[in-house]
């Protein structure tokens, strides 16, 4: 039988405080444990040494020993449920990295989209703005060559007013030149936009060239010679159109749409609307309108109802023709040489055509009426 060792059961200085008291109930347990002879391990050796100075806190947690935790989860001794399998370190950081290189793509992309859509915001406006620009000038020279043919058919005409009328023309197609050279155009249009100030050009110089070409035959007896001259001279008016139409504006058009620009319109502009205006014919009439003592015969008489004669006669053939062609509907005017209700009311419907105050009287104004209403129908 192995030998057991006995405690000592003598006093002992106890240690202070609550701690000091516990020591103390534990060494007289196990002093009177160790004397019954009992004992739960024969060869347990067990003694305790007290200290003359308590133990702190932080040893008796130390000493102590928390439970083991069951992981069986049903209080058995069997393998619980394994812990879910963690990310592996390495593949963090790397995904991280993946996400932000996906991000800073998005981003260039993005913002290449944007460059390029302000880039082609910035193109619209720059065409838009040349168009606007253009469209000033063209409005202005159309506007021009309808004042110019009113003026060529206008009645009482003189030809001082005609002269000096061309020469503020020619002058306002000179201030328009002037703008068109000022005018940057974007750099795809800068060859084609030559061609713009070119027709404008044709025009200023055909409107200076008709006015001076009409005072040096003022004198001339010609009429057929003088409206020939004048038909020339207009030939660069009729030019400038075609430049304008041809070689300006249809190249800009499909130079801007090579360019993808839309939405931005390149203005027309026309000068002469009717050729027949400017042509020889028109102009030998005009010649005659404005240079009557040329032609070697006395004003013609002022004519009204109750008139009776060769002059009326002869004013009823012209009436006639016109009406044929002019006012086919109307019933054709008998030649009887008097100026009856049937003249007075065919002179009237002339009138009314011409825009001038339908009184029944052949004047100036109606007598220039019916010859360019004679040129416009042939």
């Amino acid at each position: 039988m192995p030998q057991r060792r006995l405690y000592r059961t003598g006093p002992r200085r106890r240690p202070s405080g609550d701690l000091g008291e516990r020591a103390c109930q534990l060494n007289a347990q196990y002093s009177l444990a160790g004397l019954r002879g009992v004992s739960t391990r024969d060869d347990d050796e067990i003694e305790f040494d007290f200290f003359d100075e308590p133990e702190t806190v932080e040893a008796t947690q130390r000493g102590r020993r928390l439970p083991r935790r069951d992981r069986s989860g049903d209080g058995g001794s069997g393998a619980g449920p394994r812990r879910p399998m963690r990310t592996p370190t390495g593949l963090i950081p790397l995904a991280r990295l993946v996400g932000l290189i996906a991000i800073a793509i998005a981003v260039v992309v993005a913002l290449v989209f944007w460059v390029g859509a302000c880039q082609g915001n910035n193109k619209h406006d720059e065409y838009a703005s040349y168009a606007s620009k253009v469209r000033a000038i063209a409005q202005s020279s159309t506007a021009l060559g309808t004042e110019f043919a009113n003026k060529l058919i206008a009645s009482g005409l003189k030809q001082a007013d005609l002269e000096q009328s061309l020469q503020t023309y020619a002058q306002q197609e000179q201030q328009s030149y002037d703008q068109a050279q000022q005018i940057q155009a974007p750099g795809p249009l800068r060859r084609i936009h030559q061609h713009l100030i070119d027709a404008l050009e044709l025009r200023a110089k055909g409107l200076a060239g008709l006015g001076d070409t009409l005072s040096q035959t003022a004198s001339v007896k010609d009429a057929a010679a003088a409206a020939q001259k004048l038909t020339d001279e207009t030939a660069l008016l009729t030019a400038s159109d075609v430049v304008w139409d041809q070689l300006y504006r249809l190249p800009a058009t499909e130079q801007m749409k090579a360019q993808g620009v839309t939405g931005v319109v390149i203005p027309d502009s026309h000068f002469v609307e009717n050729t027949d205006l400017v042509s020889a014919r028109s102009f030998s009439l005009l010649f005659g309108r404005l240079h009557p003592a040329s032609t070697g015969s006395a004003p013609a008489p002022l004519l009204k109802p109750g008139d009776s004669g060769a002059a009326v006669g002869a004013w009823q053939v012209l009436l006639s023709r016109w009406l044929k062609k002019a006012q086919p509907q109307q019933a054709l005017l008998p030649i009887t040489r008097i100026f009856d209700p049937a003249t007075e009311a065919a002179t009237k419907t002339l009138q009314i055509a011409a825009s001038i105050t339908p009184d029944g009287i052949v004047g100036p104004a109606t007598r220039q009426a019916l010859t360019r209403q004679l040129a416009r129908t042939g």
